[in-house]
């Protein structure tokens, strides 16, 4: 179920090994026995094709980024786009985005007395203005110089120059 994506809780295993401990007693007083509170660390420890850790969350959206049939299939249509279209190898850009909130504080290993007994707390600044930030890279290794975008007050017309497109 790992290789999935699914993860096996200890609590499921530990319903698993007192369902079939269940299902394997003989008597009617076998079937009230269940597992104890360590079961599942000691089967753990003593297989040793097995381990626990701490789990982390993954986006579906990200997760299909890794699936080599949808990722052969994007390519194929980047090549039959490029080749319909006649598009040259450095008209090729690739470009990308990041938004990030200025003046957010993040948990980090910090140095304090020894004397202290709760966890130091760094106060959070009231700006909590949000950046945007874009880059653009050729596929012959030129790139546009990146940008950095700041809320504004108000749009200025000025700001957009009129192009000749």
């Amino acid at each position: 179920m790992d290789e999935r994506g699914l993860p096996v809780r200890s609590s499921s295993i530990q319903q698993m090994a007192n369902l079939l401990l269940k299902k394997r007693s003989n008597t009617d007083r076998d079937s009230l026995l269940t597992v104890g509170k360590c079961w599942v660390h000691n089967f753990v420890q003593r297989h040793d094709s097995l381990q626990s850790k701490y789990n982390r969350k993954y986006d579906y959206q990200q997760a299909k980024c890794e699936d080599p049939t949808i990722i052969r299939d994007w390519f194929r249509l980047v090549q039959n786009t490029v080749a319909k279209y006649g598009i040259q190898d450095e008209d090729i850009y690739n470009f990308d985005k990041t938004g990030f909130q200025m003046g957010v504080i993040s948990t980090a290993k910090v140095i304090t007395g020894s004397e202290r007994a709760s966890r130091p707390v760094s106060i959070q600044p009231g700006n909590r203005e949000w950046v945007t930030v874009i880059e653009s890279v050729s596929s012959s290794g030129w790139s546009l110089p990146p940008m950095v975008i700041f809320e504004g007050k108000v749009h200025i017309s000025t700001w957009g120059g009129r192009t000749t497109l």
